[in-house]
């Protein structure tokens, strides 16, 4: 919780006006039992109305001090808390938008969305409720203590001993019930990541017949978090009874000791009932603070685990100005025996791969489910830093390059097409703010999705659902395309991101992105050899190996792999290559004899 304390510097004079006013409502609630201790031994002993009129007054008085500066409090409490919680969360996101793939791959997005909602908020409440009213319970229990030393010293060494003895039972549950929140929001995690699961993925659910299952892990996993809540609440519970039955003892022997001090004509009886009256006041903000203590162990948790992902460090870092190469290079992209592997994984994803690009050419990738082809895009993109080798652009290593300027560079089309609530326009403009109607318009024609935009109402104006819901996959697709089209990069990637689309649509669509002006260098990865057929360099992946390189007449002949892949999707050419391979066999037979 210290560590995020910097996030109330900004609220510096509300978070010390909001005790502040709240310490004047204690010393008004101090007062009370004073005055009705004058109001009894002055007035009511004396048969004085007037006076007693008086100290009335005096009491709305102070009364309606009381109210007028607790409401001040709840002001300045209110301020402070949510300001505190915007600037922190606005932190944790902007953190967390800084972290690389790898670190938000070991995080997780269920957790992230659970500690930047839920205990963002659980932390809010904490502390408004600590402004108002972590301080009131103290200053009461030690203004009780205090003010029963001016009237009695005898009496007034009960409360001495029992405040020792309340706040040891309140340090100790503490202390057992803080780690047990900070597991409870631990499974909320869990319970969150199975209904986001579960929600993202019901026509897969649907379609497998799989709804009770899906039901019965759901229940099971929120049944052990109702569990382990009730056992934190059984616990927590614990501290009102207890509280209660010391504080009753203390005063049974308050008014016992109080009783003998009066026949000894020590002390008088409104000053008892002042005594009493404070141990009552005790007993309330003991109830109070218990119920606050819940409060507070939950926010002191849920602040834990937000301080926990403010400290995750990125392992990756940019420079803060590119560094420029000495020379023009030949090669747009060269990798030099690179090899990654995934946090927390034995095996390299990739092993030893090197191949160069030229400007302006187009790379196709091939090979089997789990072959490293996602993987190898996102390492030009820099997503995830090589474990070995080196990766150069234009001639420089990539991790030369700011993140701004490695950025600009490059147009990424993920595997799973992601468009955001809003119109198409808003979503155009992702690949470049300043993009005018008519250069996305051009990215639209593009890619294959002038007819799209043109068949909506409103056209660009039309409103996209999240994740664009309203479209069909193959539309999606094309948006996403032309999005990264309308950024004119130097680098296109296009990550298996045409598979939805139709043969005919995939070949105009590969047609219109080779005669994109700007030398652009493209990679295409596809499941399909037609899609990648005509590319300038094909490289093979088996198993995270680059196994052949080439176009495609080379890697039919030379790369078993790519053959069984190509043939696999064009049978009928395994016939002709047969006979082809055949008649070449003949021939150098004949001519040898």
């Amino acid at each position: 919780m210290r560590s995020l304390a910097i996030y109330l510097k900004s609220y510096k004079k509300e978070s010390i006006l909001a005790p502040f006013f709240k310490f004047l409502e204690v010393v008004f609630d101090l007062l009370v039992p004073v005055v009705i201790a004058q109001i009894i031994d002055v007035g009511i002993t004396g048969n004085n109305r007037p006076y007693i009129i008086e100290r009335f007054f005096i009491l709305v008085l102070m009364a309606a001090a009381g109210l007028t500066v607790s409401i001040t409090a709840q002001f300045f409490a209110a301020k402070a808390s949510v300001g505190f919680a915007t600037e922190l969360r606005q932190a944790v996101y902007d953190h967390i938008q800084k972290l690389s793939y790898t670190e938000l791959d070991t995080l997780g997005t269920d957790t992230l969305i659970t500690r930047l909602t839920d205990d963002i908020n659980q932390v809010q409440n904490g502390v408004n409720m600590g402004l108002r009213l972590l301080l009131r319970s103290p200053f009461i229990v030690l203004g009780s203590m205090v003010m029963a030393f001016t009237i009695n010293t005898r009496c007034a060494l009960i409360f001495a001993v029992a405040i020792p003895v309340l706040f040891l039972v309140v340090f100790v549950i503490m202390y057992l019930s803080i780690p047990l929140f900070g597991k409870v929001q631990g499974r909320l995690d869990t319970v969150t990541g199975l209904t986001r699961e579960n929600l993202t993925g019901v026509r897969v659910i649907r379609a497998f017949c799989r709804e009770e299952e899906s039901v019965r892990e759901f229940d099971e996993s929120n049944a052990a978090l109702t569990k382990l809540n009730e056992f934190v609440g059984k616990l927590s519970a614990l501290l009102n009874p207890v509280t209660y039955v010391l504080i009753n003892i203390a005063t049974v022997i308050l008014i016992n000791n109080a009783g003998l001090q009066v026949n000894l004509g020590n002390i008088q009886q409104g000053e008892v009932v002042a005594l009493y009256n404070y141990m009552a006041q005790m007993i309330i903000e003991l109830i109070k603070l218990a119920s606050l203590i819940i409060t507070l162990n939950k926010s002191a948790a849920c602040a834990n685990r937000v301080a926990n992902i403010l400290k995750v460090k990125t392992s990756m870092d940019y420079p803060d100005d590119t560094i420029s190469a000495s020379a023009a290079a030949e090669n747009s992209v060269e990798f030099q025996g690179v090899t990654f592997a995934y946090a927390g994984t034995g095996a390299p994803s990739l092993s030893d791969i090197s191949f160069s690009v030229k400007k302006g050419q187009t790379v196709g990738i091939i090979g089997g489910t789990g072959s490293g082809k996602s993987t190898l895009v996102n390492l030009i993109a820099r997503f995830y830093d090589v474990t070995k080798g080196t990766i150069l652009m234009n001639g420089q290593d990539i991790r030369t390059y700011s993140q701004h300027d490695l950025r600009k560079k490059i147009g990424v089309v993920p595997q799973r097409a992601a468009l955001f609530k809003g119109t198409i326009r808003d979503n155009m403009k992702w690949g470049c703010e300043d993009a005018t109607d008519e250069e996305i318009w051009d990215a639209l024609t593009t890619a294959q999705a002038r007819e799209i935009v043109e068949g909506k109402d409103g056209q660009l104006d039309f409103k996209l659902e999240q994740n664009g819901r309203n479209l069909s996959g193959g539309q999606r697709q094309r948006l996403t395309i032309a999005r990264a089209v309308v950024k004119k990069p130097e680098f296109l990637i296009l990550d298996d991101s045409a598979s939805a689309l139709d043969f005919a649509t995939d070949a105009a669509l590969r047609k219109s992105l080779h005669q994109l002006s700007g030398n652009v260098t493209t990679f295409l990865v596809s499941q399909r050899t037609a899609s990648i057929r005509q590319a300038d360099l094909i490289l093979v992946l088996n198993d995270g190996e680059l196994v052949g390189k080439g176009i495609h007449d080379d890697l039919i002949r030379t790369c078993d792999i790519y053959r069984e892949i190509y043939f696999s999707q064009f049978p009928e050419e395994r016939a002709k290559y047969a006979l082809s391979n055949t008649a070449v066999s003949g021939g150098t037979m004949e001519v040898v004899s």
